[in-house]
């Protein structure tokens, strides 16, 4: 079992060959794909985390589609003072799945 830990917009995200993660938005070269930078690599009873060694891993996804977030609804009101402020948010994430792990 072949997995690893990958850093992608401030977040870690576990990942296999095969999985299709969402992240923040990210761009992709022209054919589609993207290259994540792993933070760990588990390769059956091999725990791999240091920084040399993980230099010469490559994480491989490709990109499947661009989307957005739920809508985030930010309100703020203060009592007795007539202070109301209404903003909404929806974030920007890219749907992607991961192709090879080396």
């Amino acid at each position: 079992m072949v997995y690893a830990i990958v850093r992608a917009g401030g977040r870690q995200e576990k990942v296999e060959v095969g999985t299709v993660v969402v992240l923040d938005r990210i761009a992709a070269d022209k054919d589609g794909n993207i290259q994540l930078t792993p933070v760990l690599l588990v390769d059956g009873d091999t725990i791999t985390h240091d920084a040399k060694a993980l230099a010469k891993v490559t994480v491989t996804a490709e990109v499947v589609g661009d989307e957005r977030g739920p809508k985030i609804v930010i309100q703020k009101f203060k009592n007795k003072t007539g202070y109301k402020k209404r903003q909404g948010f929806r974030a920007d994430l890219t749907r992607v799945k991961i192709t090879g792990i080396k």
